[in-house]
Parts: C-alpha cells; sequence; structure tokens
C-alpha cells in the first residue's frame, strides 16, 4: 500500500490515525494541517476552554504518540492543490506529498454575513483554537469594561458561548432569526425548555429578528438595525452555522452537494480520495432520512466514519452502522440526543 495521506486536522483526521495506527500502518500516513497545532479536543472551545486563559488545549495525542506511531505531521502547511493524475498533493510550502489514497477530512468553515465586513475588531467567529483565544481575550477585556456580548445565531455553538459568557458573569443577548432556538436540530418542545432556561439564567433573547444596515467606525461594528430601531453593539459573536469545507475537491473535480459525496466506504467520485467527518455527504443508503444523502456534524460522525474509511483501506468490510448521538452543554445545561 502507497503512502496513506490524511488532509484535516480534526476529530475524524485524528481518528483516522489512531485506526490506522492499530492496523500497523503509521509509517504509511501522513497528516497534513492548516493549524500549527497538532489535533485537539473541539468541544471544549465553546465553554471550558473560554473560562480561564490559563485553560490549554487538549491534544487528542501528543508529540511522542505521533512519533511512536511512525506518523509524519505537516503542521500550518495546508494542501493547496490535488493532482488526480499524477495522485499527490502540493502544500503551501511547495512539499509535494503522492499518495496511494487521499483522505479529506476537511470539517467545515464558519458561515457569514455577506453583508458585513470580516476583518471588524469586535466581531468574532468560533472555529479553532486561534478563533478561539481570540474571543476568550475578548470575552476577559468585556469583564473589565462591563459591556455586554451579543451573540447573533440560537444554534449549538452560539448557545454555549452565550452560557459559558453567562457564567463568567458577563451581559449576554442573542440574536435569532428564527421563531424558535434550534430550530434545525430539536423539537419545539425541547426548544422551549432551552429558552426558558437561558432567560431564567439572565439572557436576553430575541426570536423573529431581522438585522441589517450596519454601521461601522474605525474597523468597528457599532449597531445595526434590528426590526427596524437602532441597536448598540460592543462585542459580536456570529455563530449561524457552518458550510462544508469543500474547496479543494471542487477544484479537483469531485462530487459536490452540500459536501463531499461519498458512499458507505466513504469513498468519493474518485476511489482514490475518501472523504470523513462535517465535509462529507454520505450518498442515499438504506436507513438515512428518506433515503436521501445524509451530512452529519458531530463528533462521533467523524469519528464512526474514520472507522470506516480505515477498514475500507485495509481490505475490510465498514463496521455495522451506529445509531447517531450528539450533546450540548449550555452553562449547567445538559442536552444528550
Amino acid at each position: 500500500m502507497n503512502d496513506i495521506v490524511i488532509v484535516g486536522g480534526g476529530h475524524a483526521g485524528a481518528q483516522l490515525c489512531a485506526q490506522l495506527a492499530t492496523e500497523g500502518l503509521g509509517a504509511q500516513v501522513r497528516l497534513v494541517c492548516a493549524e500549527p497545532q497538532l489535533p485537539y479536543q473541539r468541544p471544549p472551545l465553546s465553554k471550558q476552554f473560554l473560562k480561564s486563559q490559563a485553560e490549554p488545549l487538549q491534544t487528542q495525542r501528543d508529540a511522542a504518540w505521533f512519533a511512536a506511531q511512525s506518523i509524519q505531521t505537516h503542521l500550518g502547511d495546508p494542501v493547496e492543490r490535488i493532482d488526480r493524475e499524477l495522485c499527490c498533493v502540493t502544500l503551501a510550502s511547495g512539499m509535494v506529498l503522492p499518495y496511494g489514497h487521499l483522505v479529506l477530512a476537511t470539517g467545515t468553515r464558519t458561515r457569514r454575513l455577506a453583508w458585513l465586513a470580516p476583518a471588524l475588531q469586535n466581531v468574532t467567529v468560533l472555529r479553532d483554537a486561534a478563533d478561539a483565544s481570540n474571543l476568550r481575550d475578548r470575552l476577559h477585556q468585556l469583564l473589565t469594561t462591563g459591556k455586554p456580548l451579543t451573540v447573533l445565531g440560537g444554534g449549538f455553538i452560539g448557545l454555549e458561548v452565550a452560557a459559558t459568557a453567562r457564567l463568567l458573569g458577563l451581559q449576554v443577548r442573542i440574536i435569532e432569526a428564527g421563531p424558535r432556538l434550534l430550530s434545525r436540530s430539536v423539537s419545539p418542545h425541547l426548544a422551549e425548555f432551552v429558552l426558558a432556561h437561558h432567560r431564567a439564567s439572565g439572557i436576553e433573547v430575541h426570536l423573529n429578528a431581522s438585522v441589517s444596515s450596519p454601521e461601522i467606525s474605525n474597523d468597528h461594528l457599532v449597531g445595526w438595525q434590528r426590526n427596524g430601531q437602532f441597536e448598540t453593539i460592543d462585542e459580536l459573536l456570529i455563530g449561524i452555522g457552518g458550510m462544508p469545507e469543500t474547496g479543494l475537491a471542487e477544484m479537483a473535480g469531485l462530487g459536490i452537494d452540500d459536501g463531499i459525496l461519498v458512499d458507505r466506504q466513504m469513498r468519493s467520485s474518485d476511489p482514490k480520495i475518501l472523504a470523513i467527518g462535517d465535509c462529507a455527504r454520505l450518498n442515499a443508503l438504506p436507513g438515512t432520512v428518506k433515503g436521501r444523502p445524509l451530512r452529519l456534524e458531530s463528533v462521533q460522525n467523524a469519528v464512526d466514519q474514520a472507522k470506516a474509511a480505515a477498514a475500507f483501506l485495509v481490505g475490510r468490510e465498514p463496521p455495522d452502522k451506529t445509531v447517531p448521538v450528539f450533546w450540548s452543554e449550555q452553562g449547567s445545561l445538559r442536552i444528550q440526543m
């Protein structure tokens, strides 16, 4: 078997490294990460990591483990191009890595507001460790000034950060465009329970909110119109969801439809290229919702798909399908489904 190049250092990429090491294939694995860190635990970024500036990143496996497994890592050196004909990838540094199989575990990118400039000093997002470190600094600055945090989006990330900020003692305001929280994820009954919990904790929640007409000054968002009324913004977190990171796959001409389309063995339209985790969308199979392609964003799904990819790479049938599991920690509230 030729080298296996894994692109992406999230939970899916890290789990695939672990699975292949268990199979004795570590020496054939190359892990390429756009970030300068080894794979780390991402769920704490919206919770305990924000609470203390002394809280470190929780690496999934340290450098000694990767060295012991003979897995080569390329950190802070993202893939810029896939050459399917020559079966190689080119990194930003210019290094070229040949592959027998390529695995894309590129995750998602944060969704932004098209009408709001992306580089405003008091507007943040949360996707990776750099975002979390910046957000943590901003939250602790708000503690000293007494100014509030505004969270745009009533999904899981927005609610987790809002709850953490409230535990820190901040004033928090949630702005949600829909008629309820978590509209894509939970039942109306559970959404009502979550809404009551956050309001009882002192978080201000506005539903059916339409925002527009931002006022910008000195690279800061001063405020915007919410439902026709001007509203001041001191610090804004945009938490309106993510989009599958499919740029490399699109440039390579792979099948794309709200994610990289894959079969049960995680193979894309090119059988030498697999995709796993948040960026992958499983083609219609028995058991998917109404027979449609399905894309899930969760740690457990990333782990399961990494196991399926490893099985294919060593010539075994993928493991039996498991029931998707998801959890969210929002202050003192725990949700499991």
